[in-house]
């Protein structure tokens, strides 16, 4: 295991054979990751990274709306920009499941409740991040040899980074909004510059989704040694799948609107749960895809 592990982290020094695939054919990978998927319960553990998700989503969302008090003038503001993202990318039931309680959190937050409400939220998060690293472990076929400790600080610094991630996206959101009304009043490009502004969202969220992924993929197993990749095959596969998925899943509830005939007054929680659901099976599959590069560049190595 660990000469494997060696061969591995040998091979993150070659940058390019990642966009290579190791030298395996598109046929090849599919085939690979496929078999893994299903070696390693990728659906199953999905639906445990759903659960985790759900109870990290909404302690998540109170320290941001924390955060958010701290800039009093802007608050309203930023959780309406926090809102927007969500609205672009959850089902219409969903969000307004999300939007409601994050009406109620932000009623609630007060300087008693805020020191308790920071620390349950941090250890919750860093749970679902956890489970994350334990995924992937199974996927690159590593080993994991650190203690309980240390894979949990490291799963509470990569939620922090997320973290800050998102609020300095935030905050390029409100600072692009006055940056594209002053250069469209001055060159009377108000409705283009706003057009495109609104364009660049998706992409934007895709590049944020695509760096998370990165964070986690690297630092989060147990690598003998780690390399930076900005963007691998993926993240942008776990990306491109999740929002993808995201909007199909939006058009269907649009068009076929009976979730309720099923699932009555639970509808929205459950419609929450399975775009959750989607979201950690694309980045599983996005760690198989990785893993599976990885071991074929390092048996290409050996050759």
């Amino acid at each position: 295991m660990t000469a494997t592990k060696t061969v591995i982290h040998n091979w993150h020094q070659d940058s390019k054979s990642i966009w290579k695939f190791g030298g395996l054919t598109f046929r090849e990978l599919v085939r690979g990751v496929l078999r893994d998927a299903q070696e390693n319960e990728v659906l199953k553990r999905a639906s445990g990274l759903a659960f985790d998700f759900l109870l990290a989503l909404f302690p998540f969302l109170f320290i941001l709306i924390a955060v958010f008090g701290l800039f009093t003038s802007h608050s309203f503001q930023l959780r309406s920009s926090l809102l927007v993202y969500f609205a672009d990318l959850l089902p219409a039931p969903a969000f307004q499941l999300l939007n409601n309680t994050t009406e109620e959190l932000a009623a609630n937050v007060s300087g008693e409740k805020l020191m308790i409400g920071l620390i349950a939220g941090l250890w919750l998060i860093s749970g679902g991040v956890a489970s994350i690293i334990a995924a992937l472990n199974v996927a690159f076929r590593i080993k994991e040899t650190r203690s309980w400790f240390k894979v949990r600080a490291i799963a509470l610094g990569l939620a922090l980074v997320i973290s800050v991630l998102i609020l300095t996206a935030l905050c390029i959101v409100i600072v692009g909004e006055d940056l594209v009304d002053w250069v469209g009043s001055e060159l009377r490009l108000t409705s283009a510059m706003v057009a495109l502004w609104k364009a660049l969202q998706w992409p934007a969220a895709m590049l944020f989704v695509m760096f998370s992924d990165a964070l986690i993929y690297i630092f989060g197993p147990n690598f003998l040694e780690k390399r930076w990749h900005w963007i691998t095959p993926g993240s942008v596969f776990g990306a491109t799948s999740w929002v993808v998925a995201s909007v199909g899943f939006r058009i269907y509830l649009r068009y076929v609107n009976n979730y309720n005939i099923i699932f009555g007054s639970l509808g929205a929680l459950v419609i929450l749960m399975i775009w959750l659901y989607v979201t950690g099976l694309a980045f599983l599959i996005g760690g198989e895809i990785n893993a599976n590069i990885e071991r074929a560049a390092a048996e290409n190595t050996n050759d």
